[in-house]
């Protein structure tokens, strides 16, 4: 019977997913990881039971009327949990940051570097003592007027906004203007401003054109769009947003990598003639602290700033602050981020250098007695910075608090204090609490995918490393802080490029060379023999470009932000699986097309739930819950639509299969056999060919991805770029994925992964190791050669961890 004392977590009934009716007991004051293979239910336990019921019990003591304002998840599918204390989240955050998030503002340091030279600032004669915010340039108190903060000025020009003035505004002159629907509507709007859309550009008035490219008026009209047969559109009131504004919008406020950099190739930038690039107003460069205006010291490295900051005195406000400031610092260096300044911004960084800054900003926070759950906090570390990362995770846990981790690493499981392993499999196939208890006990539990790589110390068998069938140059390497590198990819081979977060890998891989490919602009070379050097953007000039046919980047990104994107759709399954209930003899006979079996749009889709599946009840105060359609039930098809049935099985349960129960009722057909072979093999067999985006991981989306590029007909040498591909994957997964990859290897495929997980390392062909360090302390290639002579590179960080994956002596 549990007591109010009770030093254990108690959960029973867990039911959230896949897991089934768990049970399990665990330790406050301790560091409990949470393992098991992608998908096994882990992550359910921890974040969508636990810190889920943790963070509902919170919102139970907000008053009504604030619980309105918070966004708030529903009640956990769990019977009871006793002994559960406050909870903090640390989840992965895989969206990328905006350009005005950086270094200072993640960790909240600008803040207090803002209120140091508001209070201790020395001011020039007769002026007054500034707030805080005007020492930011995220306000409009303090960004400068010119550059809006931003510290560069961005233009753009008639040519470069419209490439081509033969077309007219309506066949896509202006193309920096967005695709789709939002690109239409605001030629729509033009067309009843009175525009001539259907002429050629180059006809067109000069102040016409002007107006339309540069204007920063907004005006609003009455748009009657076309239309379409069969299809209603209605007038609408339609905002005009010139092309300039557009652009510069999308560029300085977007989160979409893609997006911005689309953007980015419309504009021209240089320093801001007014502030230097300082980002403020003249008023708060005019203040200084020990001699150095704000945006000075910001521009340190951390290590640089604490001295500066230390050796600064002042008065009783200044040591005061200073102190704060240099605590604030001595967490974050702490964590090996010493070589960051306050002004980095944050879509420059790792997502190890994300990660570890906001683990620092808590351990600063000085909670106590709560549960921190955090979410693969080793995700994106190289070994080095994993043993930083694990000296943190102790100091909270030595503060008064409780640490759940789901982590894969086994190292950091290797120092748990308990272990909870969930399994067996994923999907169906897992949902179980294997064991629950100190880690050295999981050696007893057969049935465990963890155990192996726990336990089992054995070399890997070696494996013939393969020879390059030539080489990718690139000479004279410039972005971030890659200065000058020359870099050579082997072709037909599998390439691993590692290195300390921070060193310059995904810079030079997932940037540099990913550019160089995309750019050919020139016609391949008839002989390949002779290799052809040009400009090219990042770096002095490039070789070897003709010999690779196509580029393939594959990421952890969601393959869908919303329920109605699922495994079938990205894929091209469903379009398979609608065209084979259109054929069948009912379909025929009613005159159903394929459309009809799609729930996405009208016609076969229930109309009560817009082919959802659920209906969202409102209630108020508390989180809005989801129910299922009250007329279809979930099915998300009309009754007409269901009556048709292919080998006995209608749509909606057709897309309710695994993809293991799929592969055996689509077997003989051939568009469906291939992609759910391919899924098969990446290890996916437990998904629902109807599961939402929203439900998959990061892992799951990215051998998702992978499944689909390996369906594809290969013509030509491919080149793979996939940035830490292991993340967030069990080693049971890392094996059934690096299979995958060396397969596109024999096939005649070159594979180059940016990789800390060491066994993907010992594995490969050729590595190219960064560093030494990070930030200006890294930027280098350190070594690079086969696994076994990187191993023993001097003044290497990531030989001593290669050595020990391949057991040298």
């Amino acid at each position: 019977m549990p007591t109010p004392h009770d030093p254990y977590v108690r959960v029973r009934g867990a039911r959230e997913h896949n897991l089934r009716d768990v049970r399990v007991d665990i330790p406050r004051d301790t560091l409990t990881v949470f393992t098991g293979v992608s998908g096994s239910g882990k992550s359910s336990l921890a974040f969508g039971t636990i810190y889920a019921e943790a963070q509902r019990r919170y919102f139970e003591s907000v008053a009504p009327y604030a619980r309105r304002l918070i966004h708030q998840v529903g009640a956990p599918a769990v019977g009871e949990i006793t002994g559960l204390p406050p909870a903090v989240s640390l989840e992965q955050r895989r969206s990328a940051p905006g350009a005005r998030s950086s270094v200072g503002t993640v960790t909240t340091l600008s803040n207090s570097l803002r209120m140091l030279f508001s209070r201790a600032g020395t001011y020039p004669e007769g002026a007054e003592r500034l707030d805080s915010d005007a020492f930011s340039p995220n306000t409009a108190v303090g960004a400068c007027p010119r550059c809006h903060g931003l510290g560069r000025v961005h233009r753009t020009t008639e040519e470069l906004l419209v490439p081509d003035p033969s077309l007219s505004i309506r066949d896509g002159a202006i193309a920096a203007w967005p695709g789709a629907w939002q690109g239409k509507n605001l030629r729509d709007v033009l067309d009843a401003l009175g525009y001539d859309v259907d002429r050629p550009w180059r006809d067109l008035d000069p102040a016409e054109r002007e107006w339309i490219l540069f204007t920063d008026e907004q005006p609003v009209v009455t748009v009657h769009p076309v239309r379409d047969a069969g299809r209603i559109q209605r007038p609408y009131q339609g905002t005009y947003m010139s092309a300039r504004r557009y652009v510069t919008h999308t560029f300085a406020d977007t989160k979409s990598r893609a997006l911005r950099t689309k953007a980015e190739r419309f504009l021209t930038s240089e320093p801001c003639s007014v502030c230097a690039g300082s980002r403020l107003r003249p008023e708060a460069m005019a203040v200084t602290f020990a001699g150095r205006t704000i945006a000075e010291l910001a521009g340190l490295p951390l290590t640089g700033l604490a001295e500066a900051l230390a050796a600064a005195g002042g008065g009783d406000t200044a040591r005061v602050l200073t102190a704060d400031l240099l605590a604030r610092i001595e967490t974050v260096t702490e964590l090996g981020l010493g070589y960051l300044s306050l002004d980095r911004t944050a879509p420059t960084l790792s997502s190890g250098e994300l990660q570890r800054l906001r683990l620092a900003t808590q351990l600063r926070s000085g909670l106590f007695g709560v549960v921190y759950v955090l979410d693969e906090p080793s995700a994106g570390l190289h070994p080095a910075d994993t043993e930083s990362l694990l000296g943190v995770l102790g100091r909270l846990k030595e503060a008064g608090n409780t640490v759940f981790v789901v982590e894969h690493q086994m190292d950091v499981v290797r120092r748990a204090d308990w272990l909870v392993d969930v399994g067996p499999l994923a999907g169906e196939h897992g949902g179980r609490v294997l064991h629950s208890g100190p880690p050295a006990g999981l050696a007893d539990v057969e049935e465990s995918a963890t155990r192996r790589f726990l336990f089992d110390e054995a070399p890997a068998p070696v494996r013939e490393v393969r020879e390059p069938a030539g080489w990718l140059r690139l000479h004279g390497v410039e972005r971030h802080n890659v200065r000058g590198v020359d870099a050579a990819f082997p072709h037909g081979v599998f390439t691993a490029v590692t290195g300390v977060s921070g060193s310059g890998k995904s810079t030079l891989v997932g940037q540099v060379l990913a550019d160089v490919l995309a750019d050919r602009r020139a016609p391949a070379q008839a002989e390949a023999d002779q290799p052809r050097e040009r400009p090219v953007p990042g770096c002095a000039s490039a070789e070897g470009l003709a010999a690779v046919d196509r580029l393939v980047q594959v990421d952890q990104k969601p393959i869908g932000r919303t329920p109605r994107s699922n495994l079938a759709t990205y894929t091209g399954l469903f379009d398979v699986v609608r065209k084979l209930f259109a054929g069948t003899d009912t379909a025929v006979e009613r005159g159903y097309r394929a459309g009809r079996f799609s729930f996405n749009v009208a016609g076969g889709r229930c109309e009560t739930c817009q082919g959802e599946g659920f209906v969202s009840v409102e209630l108020l105060f508390l989180p809005s819950t989801y129910a299922p359609c009250p007329d279809c039930h979930g099915a998300r098809y009309n009754p007409q639509t269901l009556e048709v049935t292919l080998r006995g099985l209608n749509i909606a349960q057709v897309l309710d299969l695994t993809v293991e129960s799929a592969a055996e009722f689509f077997a003989g057909t051939p568009g469906a056999e291939r992609s759910l072979r391919t899924l098969l093999d990446v290890g996916l067999g437990y998904l629902r060919l109807g599961q939402p985006a929203t439900e998959l991981s990061g892992g799951e989306a990215q051998r998702i991805k992978l499944a689909a590029e390996l369906q594809r007909a290969r013509r030509g040498h491919t080149l793979y770029l996939l940035d830490e591909p292991t993340t967030g994957l069990h080693p049971a997964d890392v094996e059934v994925l690096m299979r995958q990859l060396h397969g596109l290897v024999d096939a005649g495929s070159t594979v180059v992964v940016v990789e800390h997980d060491m066994a993907v390392v010992a594995g490969a062909d050729w590595v190219i190791d960064l560093g030494p360090g990070g930030g200006d302390r890294g930027g280098r290639i350190v070594a690079t050669g086969p696994p076994s002579a990187v191993a023993r590179a001097e003044g290497s960080r990531t030989a001593p961890y290669l050595r020990a994956a391949l057991h040298l002596d």
